[in-house]
């Protein structure tokens, strides 16, 4: 059977795929999840942060380093001694996330009640050597201090930023789908944070070699406990929608904790602007 991607087809029988990316789009905007599903009318990319891809690689290098034998000192000093790198088979697979929907061996699930296959690319997995059970990790990076260098004071990466809601979004789903897998997973997923730092370092340029720079990171490991209570009920959401939507929804706007739909903040004060003009 062929796969079943890109625009939504209510005529083809196959799963439909959607990565743990275009949930998060259409709970953060109805609007601009039906305009991509549908008509595949994609709203304006900003560039991808690279340097954060490149901290997610390297922190898997020193976990694949070490992987199905021991932990890292990392893991040690935060008393977590007894997860170690889980080693899989297929945990490559897991972590590529252009081809999350290509076969059983990636990481994705079929919700039968639904007919969506959802997944995604993994950052790493833990193995919970007392318990059996497996943690998801995930990777992340930032720079707490750039945005105001003469103030800054280091503090403690948390995950309380409204935006980081979709972090933990993530984490249920990846929780989610690897127990459909029919893998015994922990409620605790960790966040690994690697915190770029400034403050009372005097440059970058302090090896011997000219050609090399290195930057400095704090790191912290934050345990979160996963809520897959809603991911069920908002795929069969999403089928409903899918099959009963026919016109564009309302762009999200601007709440208590959420800065609105930009997408749609734009393109209402672009008609406003055009009215006035004419």
């Amino acid at each position: 059977m062929a796969r079943h991607r890109g625009a939504f087809n209510p005529e083809n029988p196959a799963p439909y795929e959607l990565s743990r990316s275009r949930i998060e789009n259409y709970i953060r905007c109805k609007a601009c999840f039906w305009l991509e599903q549908i008509h595949r009318v994609k709203p304006p990319e900003i560039p991808s942060f690279t340097i954060n891809t490149t901290t997610d690689i390297l922190l898997k290098r020193d976990a694949d380093a070490v992987r199905g034998t021991s932990t890292l000192p990392l893991w040690s000093a935060h008393g977590l001694d007894h997860l170690i790198p889980f080693a899989h088979e297929n945990l490559e697979k897991w972590t590529n996330s252009l081809h999350y929907g290509a076969n059983d061996s990636y990481f994705n699930t079929v919700h039968v009640p639904s007919n969506i296959k959802l997944g995604g690319g993994l950052d790493d997995v833990f193995l919970n050597t007392k318990s059996g059970q497996i943690h998801i990790v995930d990777y992340k990076s930032t720079a707490q201090g750039t945005r105001s260098p003469g103030k800054y004071e280091k503090k403690p990466v948390s995950l309380n930023d409204p935006w980081k809601i979709s972090y933990k979004r993530q984490m249920d789903m990846y929780v989610w789908v690897a127990r459909q897998k029919g893998f015994d997973v922990s409620d605790i997923g960790y966040f690994v944070y690697v915190d770029a730092q400034h403050k009372d370092i005097s440059g970058m340029l302090i090896d011997d070699n000219p050609a090399v720079a290195w930057m400095q990171f704090a790191t912290s490991i934050i345990p979160y406990t996963a809520n897959t209570s809603w991911v069920e009920p908002t795929l069969l959401e999403i089928r409903e929608f899918l099959m009963q939507t026919r016109a564009c929804p309302e762009h999200t706007p601007k709440g208590d904790n959420y800065s609105g739909c930009d997408v749609g903040r734009y393109a209402n004060e672009m008609i406003k602007a055009l009215e006035l003009k004419s």
